[in-house]
């Protein structure tokens, strides 16, 4: 039963031959993400801006954008959810592995922080 999860140059090998470059994947929705926040937020104020003084047409235009902006966003938000999802399943896979095949390196690795820890509170 061998689910060793190795780590490579490009990403986090899972195991099953394939690769998952977490850094690139991430990076990238998270920049479609404050960009698309970004859009919306600057469509809210120009719709704002323009209600007070247009008529219904141009209403009802910049409100199916500022809409469109909105579900880009969110779509954008859920699958930047899924990657960060992703990549905490894949450490917690990778602390499982490690602590199944080296246990006495994780206890002595969980005594020396607990220590530490201990040591850091106690100080005044």
């Amino acid at each position: 039963m061998d689910q060793t999860t190795n780590q490579t140059a490009g990403g986090v090998s899972t195991g099953n031959g394939k690769t998952f470059d977490s850094n690139n994947e991430s990076g990238a929705a998270r920049e479609r993400l404050m960009g698309d926040l970004k859009t919306a937020i600057s469509d809210a104020e120009q719709w704002l801006r323009g209600a007070a003084n247009s008529g219904a047409d141009d209403l009802n235009e910049a409100k199916t954008k500022f809409q469109e902006t909105l579900r880009t966003a969110k779509t954008n938000l859920l699958t930047m959810e899924d990657t960060v999802l992703a990549k905490t399943k894949l450490a917690a896979q990778a602390t499982d592995t490690y602590v199944h095949d080296n246990p006495w390196k994780s206890v002595l690795v969980g005594g020396v922080v607990g220590l530490l820890l201990g040591v850091i509170i106690s100080r005044d």
